[in-house]
């Protein structure tokens, strides 16, 4: 059986690799839908708010109005010079790879699965009109490739 679930926060990025407008610092509201696999176990398989109340404040602390950056990006030296060097503390959501919204998928994906719940897919949207579906099998795929080779190079 799969439980759909969505959720949403706001998060800052940009693209160091790209030569448009999306190389500028700029912000999302991102939404993502989980589809979650369950196993019916009898009449009550799963309350909608177990998920809720494991995903929501993970989301809130990790994502929700911070900075997705990736580690490769001369602006993240650059940030955390700023926070040695003024003691200011920014929320920084640290890729091993450009902050696509394929990449930032697969952390998601990555993430949740670690947190004991077993995806199906997830669906990302970065705009209202712009959505990345990632699957079960996508993101076996890219550990594969990711294993492959080192972080600094990654996609």
């Amino acid at each position: 059986m799969i439980i759909q679930k969505d959720y949403k926060f706001y998060a800052a990025h940009r693209n160091e690799e790209l030569q448009d407008k999306c190389r500028n610092l700029h912000g999302h509201r991102y939404g993502i839908t989980c589809f979650f696999e369950v196993e019916r176990t009898g009449a009550l398989t799963t309350l909608f708010g177990d998920f809720d109340a494991k995903i929501e404040p993970w989301l809130k602390e990790q994502y929700d109005h911070g900075m997705l950056i990736h580690e490769g990006d001369t602006l993240y030296e650059t940030l955390q010079d700023h926070m040695a060097r003024t003691g200011e503390e920014l929320k920084l959501k640290i890729l091993d790879g450009p902050t696509t919204v394929e990449n930032l998928a697969h952390k998601l994906f990555t993430e949740i699965t670690e947190m004991g719940f077993t995806l199906n897919r997830l669906e990302v949207r970065e705009t209202d009109s712009s959505v990345v579906i990632y699957t079960r099998e996508d993101w076996v795929a890219d550990n594969r490739l990711f294993a492959a080779k080192p972080a600094k190079t990654r996609r």
